[in-house]
């Protein structure tokens, strides 16, 4: 917008920033407050003037007009970028079941076809215990989308284990029904909601194949998986998957290991959670957070061995192993479902709003930082339909309640328990004394734009990976996912959560209070 010019009679002639379709358009309308501020700035003001100091106001309350149009422009264009996703979404699912000859109304928890195949004893064994408080999955776990090839592969891997998870209230013997809570889809987890209480998982029947996934580079972790593996096979007889590189490790070590399954391809790894009843993790937290980056949709249950250095998600011993593995097998197991949060980048050169890029699944944190820039970053933030703040400082934390102890936590966050449904908004080294972090509960969505007049880029990282480049005008979405993380606990959540605070932190960890000083009379 090029400057105001002013007539004889003091009155300025302003171009309109609208677009050729009608609607204000957010480049111009920054254009337009900031040829408003250049305005004020080149013309200074005399207090006699009381006509100027009257159109200055003017002007000001102009800018602040431009400035509530902009933010009502992003928040509406937001909104719709939401629905429209979940429109594309219901839409693939709903041609993928005419694809397979199923009305959508068919794939919603138990339907009559489905009870009719089930043997008389499992549909009564249903109708009884989902009374109760749980819910079970009984279901033979077979994609029909697979195609003949994959299943003359996988043929012996054709029934998963089923299992029911229940609330353990300490004494509380509700009955109330958890539908909405904890819902299955084929024998896979998804909430609709957050659970407040413990929640226990117990097998129906027998774990068929497991999942081992190793931290690389280590010598100790190498050994441990060995033996492992060979016990797995000889005492439980279970099938076995691996990555192809622990496999070309343990083919090294002797051909005894030629029962290891592995994957070749990437539509492989998209099936995993299909044929795998248990994962198995040898490393630290960063292991965990592998494991859960290899499934983009359900994850089964995860059993996390400690060795690597904190273990805030790690709680089992890997000297341990054996009795550890075998109560889990046996079963009921306590479990936490540790939430992930759903990342969408939408670039400014997208033609319109939901050409997104691929998602992508974090289970610590997304971070937008300044990355090699000098600059302060400026980020606007909205949450839903509602302007939250606009951030100028090194960047900002959107973090699950699992990622409370990492990086949220060095950036000034509070500590959260896993089971507390939210997402953390923390801003990092904030250009304000004021600012304080945030959390904000599980079912909203956060929008990250960077303005047009921003300085400079902004980088944004996935769990410490997969780095993007944003830059002017381009936005990050982040919701909570469907699919949670279900960790194995070694006693229950809220004793790991605050053993593992205590043993990697040393949370409050002070000498104690000498007996024999000063007293009350």
């Amino acid at each position: 917008m090029a400057p105001s010019k002013f007539n004889s009679s003091g009155e300025g002639n302003f171009s309109s920033p609208m677009a050729e379709n009608g609607f204000l358009n957010s480049t111009s309308l920054l254009n337009s407050e900031k040829a408003v501020q250049e305005l004020l700035q080149r013309s200074p003001l005399m207090e006699t003037d009381d006509h100027l100091v009257e159109f200055s106001e003017a002007l000001r309350t102009v800018a602040k007009a431009l400035r509530k149009a902009a933010e009502g422009k992003a928040a509406a264009q937001a909104e719709a970028a939401e629905w429209k996703r979940k429109f594309e979404l219901e839409r693939t699912r709903n041609l993928q079941l005419e694809h397979k000859g199923q009305s959508p109304t068919e794939r919603n928890g138990y339907d009559i076809k489905r009870s009719r195949n089930l043997p008389p004893q499992a549909t009564e064994k249903s109708e009884w215990c989902c009374g109760l408080n749980g819910i079970c999955s009984h279901e033979v776990l077979q994609d029909g989308d697979i195609d003949s090839a994959s299943q003359k592969a996988s043929r012996k891997y054709t029934r998963k284990a089923s299992f029911k998870l229940s609330w353990c209230c300490n004494g509380d013997h509700s009955d109330r029904h958890k539908h909405d809570v904890v819902s299955f889809e084929k024998g896979n987890i998804t909430t609709a909601e957050r659970s407040s209480r413990q929640i226990s998982l117990k097998w129906e029947s027998q774990p068929q194949t497991v999942l081992i996934l190793t931290k690389p580079n280590s010598i100790s972790v190498q050994m441990i998986c060995f033996e492992m593996v060979r016990w797995l096979r000889e005492h439980k007889d279970l099938h076995i998957y691996v990555e192809p590189r622990v496999k070309n490790e343990l083919l090294t070590e002797s051909d005894y290991y030629n029962f290891v399954q592995t994957w070749k391809s990437d539509e492989e790894i998209m099936l995993l959670h299909t044929k795998v009843d248990l994962v198995v993790t040898l490393g630290g937290d960063g292991t965990v957070l592998w494991a859960a980056s290899m499934f983009k949709g359900p994850v089964p249950p995860l059993v996390p061995f400690s060795l690597g250095s904190l273990g805030f998600m790690t709680p089992f011993h890997s000297e341990h192993y054996r009795e550890c593995l075998d109560s889990v097998l046996k079963g009921p197991i306590s479990i936490t479902l540790r939430h992930r949060l759903q990342c969408h980048v939408i670039r400014d050169a997208a033609r319109n709003e939901y050409e997104t890029e691929e998602p992508i699944l974090v289970l610590n944190e997304v971070t937008i930082d300044r990355g090699i820039s000098s600059y302060l970053t400026n980020l606007e933030c909205y949450c839903d339909r509602s302007f939250v703040t606009c951030v100028q400082g090194d960047g900002l934390i959107l973090s699950t309640t699992s990622g409370s102890t990492a990086y949220s936590l060095a950036a000034g966050g509070s500590m959260v328990h896993p089971q507390v449904p939210g997402i953390l908004f923390t801003p990092i080294c904030p250009h304000s004394l004021s600012f304080r972090p945030l959390i904000f509960p599980e079912y909203v969505t956060i929008r990250i734009q960077v303005p047009f007049n921003s300085r400079g880029h902004a980088w944004a990282s996935f769990d410490g990976k997969d780095r993007k480049q944003l830059a002017a005008g381009d936005a990050l979405v982040c919701s909570m996912a469907p699919w949670p993380v279900p960790t194995a606990c070694q006693v229950d959540s809220t004793n790991d959560f605050l053993r593992s605070i205590h043993d990697g932190l040393h949370w409050n960890l002070r000498k104690t209070q000498s007996f024999d000083g000063p007293r009350d009379a």
